[in-house]
């Protein structure tokens, strides 16, 4: 609400996390936003640097009645990971070794649980995820292979991941960047027929993923609908237009 003396700026700010409407002290910021930024700021970084508590997350996902395996990429810590990207696209030589010693079974899915630049985006919202996609996976039928949760993993590690394991579709829920209102954002990235050298334009994204942006069932229903179509077209990324807004619509009843 705006009127005399207000600044019409200051009710907006309620209906979002985006910094409007701070305010000034003079020709700077107050010192309460100020205050708030370099808390923002440190959340970011915190959520960068947070170690991934792989063990207790492969505790929790058993629990929803999948396997797990856990591996590592070629980054040997964080700084190498934050330092090299290509070093987090590839698996370690034990961590290759254990999935090609693995029997080979041809799965519809596997899913990979990658630390990427938010643990606490995967501590917090991978398990949820995971729970509201299991009817849809069900629904579609689909086979399911173990849950493999990454170490100093980005996107790309997956190819990999899901060529070893043989798997028709790899996607790859990972912490995404922090940004200073959302540490803890999730992305799932979705690629079909995953093999090493597989470019971005070649997978679907779903991002945002946590109760203050992409709800999670929302968001298993976008993830639902991007796979059904992309066995039914063989293609995923470019080539798959994300239209399940529309088929959400029809089946949304209409209000009034």
């Amino acid at each position: 609400m705006s009127g005399p003396g207000l600044d019409p700026w200051s009710g907006l700010g309620a209906f979002t996390p985006a910094r409007i409407a701070l305010g000034r002290a003079g020709a700077a910021l107050p010192t309460r936003q100020v205050l708030e930024l370099a808390l923002a700021h440190a959340c970011a970084r915190d959520a960068v640097h947070a170690p991934f508590d792989a063990a207790s997350m492969a505790g929790r996902i058993a629990d929803l009645g999948y396997e797990t395996l856990s591996v590592k990429s070629a980054a040997g810590d964080r700084n190498a990971y934050l330092q090299r990207p290509d070093l987090g696209r590839r698996l370690s030589d034990d961590s290759r070794r254990l999935l090609d010693g693995r029997p080979k079974g041809r799965s519809d899915i596997v899913f990979v649980v990658a630390d990427g630049l938010s643990s606490a985006a995967v501590h917090a919202h991978v398990v949820p995820l995971l729970r509201a996609l299991r009817i849809h996976i069900e629904e579609g039928g689909w086979s399911v292979g173990p849950v493999v949760l990454a170490s100093q993993a980005r996107v790309a590690l997956g190819d990999e991941v899901g060529e070893s394991l043989a798997a028709r579709m790899a996607m790859v829920l990972v912490g995404e960047r922090p940004g200073l209102s959302s540490p803890d954002s999730l992305g799932a990235y979705l690629t079909l027929d995953p093999v090493v050298g597989r470019s971005d334009a070649e997978r679907n994204c779903v991002s945002n993923i946590r109760p203050a942006g992409l709800a999670y069932d929302r968001a298993a229903f976008k993830l639902a609908w991007l796979m059904r179509e992309a066995f039914r077209r063989a293609a995923t990324g470019v080539a798959l237009k994300d239209e399940s807004d529309l088929d959400l619509a029809l089946l949304s009843p209409p209000k009034g």
